[in-house]
């Protein structure tokens, strides 16, 4: 095989996240983003080592596990849900089976097997998603084009393309109302002659349009992302526009209520939706979500799970492997906006938060006090230097850190709390795997490990596990 060659073949398996794994003769070649099964032809594009890898494209044959439409006009294109067509119940079992090649992989390497030298833990399968579409609480659209010099469109970016956007209008995995706001604010620029910003020359105005809806009450949060680049056709003051969209926006008969609509303005030249300024065009700048019986406030740059009664589930989990923790100190580290630790409370002593996002902790603070939780502290800080400067010994650990995983140098800091048991929540269970094997080399033993399904017909998938220690 040479790079620039094109083969056909059919996927054997796909190992988390999507490489797919199509032999050739004696060569075996990884093909992203295809479902077993499928027949695909492809192009080499890297061979190194005696390993080749392609790109996909075009699926010649459908696999026998893709039972179903997409009912979506973006897929295959958007990339973001690449296994809509499969029936859900095989996406649950080939994800299931995704992790436990992995977490048995990372046992072995870690020594705890059986006599017979295998993984010996308690694998409790897949928990699955309340919903398999309309689950996502917030999404963040772009404008563009979908073809240079075409038409301004908003939505999303097509798969491996930097620049390219897809307008959306039937996205499954949001609510409607998240179809119908776009459309109309695509449509309302188109008409007013609004120029996208350019990545490149940093030239133009529209950047991003972020909607959050909450799944307790249907409340809707509009913020449109521009820069200080205005220039109307229509010769209007930009405030005057502005007003003209609120009212469009507000006319447009969604299910759930607007609660507000604002306007961020972000000159920065990196490719991230983040304030310089924000002004409230319409009602308020937040909204409540619910879970498990407590109460969140929602900013448009709140860190919050993106699927609400999802992460329920996820919740409820890492509560019940935690088990028993009353008038215990339990750590919660990597601690986001502090929704775990605050599901924890009611039943523990007292919790410790660590995250090192400021405004990730502020909002912890601001919704602990909001569900009259007085036992919670959360501190702003690299959890490897804060680990330093705690007085308090923890009786438990929660972890739950970003996709990498745990920093290498803070694992030894974390192991010298010698706590009986530790709960692991990873979103990127290749992460998990990689960090496993020290826990285990280091006095800990794998008691218990599911997955969790947060993100149906997408790659993605969380998981937790139960460390306990031997001696305990």
């Amino acid at each position: 095989m040479k790079k620039g060659e094109i083969y056909e073949g059919v996927i054997d398996r796909v190992v988390f996240p999507n490489k797919g794994y199509v032999q050739v003769g004696d060569d075996t070649v990884i093909v992203k983003n295809g479902i077993p099964g499928q027949k695909v032809r492809f192009r080499i594009n890297k061979k190194k080592n005696g390993r080749c890898e392609a790109q996909l494209l075009e699926v010649l044959e459908k696999s026998p596990l893709e039972t179903q439409d997409a009912l979506c006009s973006l897929f295959p294109a958007c990339g973001g849900c690449m296994y809509r067509t499969m029936d859900y119940e095989a996406q649950l079992e080939m994800k299931k089976n995704q992790v436990k090649a992995l977490l048995d992989q990372a046992v072995r390497e870690g020594h705890q097997v059986d006599e017979n030298g295998e993984p010996d833990y308690a694998f409790e399968g897949i928990r699955r998603s309340p919903s398999e579409n309309g689950y996502r609480n917030k999404m963040e659209f772009a404008f563009g084009d979908a073809e240079k010099d075409g038409p301004l469109t908003l939505g999303l970016h097509k798969k491996g393309s930097t620049y390219d956007i897809l307008p959306i209008s039937d996205c499954r995995i949001v609510h409607d109302d998240f179809n119908k706001l776009t459309s109309a604010v695509q449509s309302f620029a188109r008409e007013s002659g609004w120029k996208y910003y350019h990545k490149n020359s940093h030239i133009g105005y529209l950047r991003h349009l972020l909607v959050r809806r909450s799944a307790a009450t249907g409340e809707i949060l509009i913020d449109l992302v521009t820069s200080s680049q205005y220039t109307d056709r229509k010769e209007r003051p930009e405030e005057a526009a502005l007003e003209e969209l609120k009212n469009v926006l507000l006319s447009i008969a969604t299910e759930g209520h607007i609660s507000g609509i604002l306007h961020t303005v972000n000159d920065s030249v990196a490719d991230v939706v983040r304030s310089d300024r924000t002004d409230i065009l319409y009602g308020v700048d937040y909204f409540y979500e619910h879970i498990l019986g407590l109460k969140f406030k929602i900013t448009p740059f709140s860190f919050f799970q993106t699927n609400s009664r999802g992460a329920e589930v996820l919740y409820e989990t890492a509560r019940e492997f935690l088990g028993s923790v009353e008038n215990e100190t339990v750590f919660d580290l990597y601690s986001g906006t502090g929704t775990i630790g605050q599901m924890l409370a009611p039943v523990c002593g007292k919790v410790i938060g660590v995250e090192i996002v400021e405004e990730a902790v502020e909002a912890a603070r601001e919704n602990a006090a909001l569900n009259g939780l007085t036992n919670c502290t959360f501190l702003a800080g690299d959890v490897l230097k804060m680990l330093d400067e705690i007085p308090d010994k923890p009786e438990a650990i929660v972890l739950d850190p970003p996709r990498d995983g745990i920093h290498p140098k803070a694992l030894p800091k974390i192991l010298a709390y010698g706590v009986d048991k530790m709960i692991y929540i990873s979103c990127k269970p290749t992460s998990l795997a990689r960090d496993l094997p020290y826990f285990l080399m280091s006095g800990y033993r794998l008691e218990r490990a599911v997955c969790v399904d947060m993100f149906p017909g997408t790659v993605h998938i969380e998981t937790i596990v139960l460390l306990q220690k031997l001696n305990s």
